[in-house]
């Protein structure tokens, strides 16, 4: 007969541990001796022992009593094994995410996100401009990753337009411009001309669908007065063209 030390040590494990198989009732709990001390046999020895190892092959011990049980163990075991497989493919991908801990906002994008910026380094854009665009898709995929994955796709096309490279230097630019400054009127043009032959994604999630404190706090991020004064005239100028284009024109207009 064995003590609960002498028991944990053949099986390669603490006596807390052969407590907590107790207390989880994996492991019987022998009735204690005239000495108060618990006495183990060679069955508790076995049954231990299939435990033990059940449990280093990542078997939860609460799924332990019915991989034991023959008519549950082969459906069991493959539940578990496919249970293992996604643990495993987890932790693939920390370690790959674990690669840019040097450069941290990599962990806060999905890779279309840093695709764009990357590709977005050629173009010559200032560090406070890059930066500004950088922690906009970090907000944008926090507070609405559907939109932004879907927006994303389209900006990462764009970038071959000459017309969106000459918009995004116009705002560069205009940066550290007052927002009163006239010449901000020549790039709300050239940028409302490019909004409107624009086309959204087919997939693109319905923006009615994203509450309205999310809207305000991805529209009001940008530090720049100047680049907050360019969005109003650029939406000012697009929903003139679309009001243009819903009046009747004076030739198709019904006579009075």
């Amino acid at each position: 007969m064995l003590t609960i030390g002498q028991l944990a040590r053949q099986a390669g494990v603490s006596a807390k541990a052969v407590r907590v198989y107790h207390a989880k009732g994996l492991l019987p709990e022998p009735a204690r001796d005239a000495s108060g001390y618990r006495r183990y046999d060679a069955q508790a020895v076995i049954d231990l022992a299939r435990i033990v190892t059940l449990a280093q092959a990542g078997v939860p011990l609460a799924r332990i009593p019915q991989v034991l049980n023959a008519d549950e163990t082969a459906d069991q075991l493959d539940r578990i094994d496919a249970e293992l497989r996604e643990r495993i493919r987890q932790l693939e991908q920390r370690r790959t995410r674990l690669r840019d801990v040097e450069h941290p906002d990599r962990l806060c994008l999905p890779p279309e996100a840093i695709a764009f910026v990357e590709r977005l380094r050629p173009v010559g854009l200032s560090e406070r401009h890059e930066r500004a665009i950088r922690d906009g898709w970090i907000l944008a995929c926090a507070l609405a990753p559907d939109v932004a994955r879907a927006i994303l796709r389209n900006r990462i096309a764009l970038l071959d337009d000459p017309e969106y490279i000459a918009v995004l230097r116009g705002y560069d630019e205009a940066i550290e411009w007052s927002p009163d400054d006239p010449r901000l009127d020549t790039i709300a043009d050239t940028a409302a001309a490019l909004a409107r032959r624009m086309t959204l994604p087919s997939d693109l999630p319905d923006f009615r669908k994203v509450p309205r404190q999310v809207v305000e706090l991805l529209t009001t991020h940008l530090d720049s007065p100047a680049w907050q004064r360019l969005d109003e005239l650029v939406a000012q100028r697009v929903s003139e063209a679309k009001n243009a284009r819903s009046e009747p024109s004076e030739a198709a207009a019904p006579e009075s």
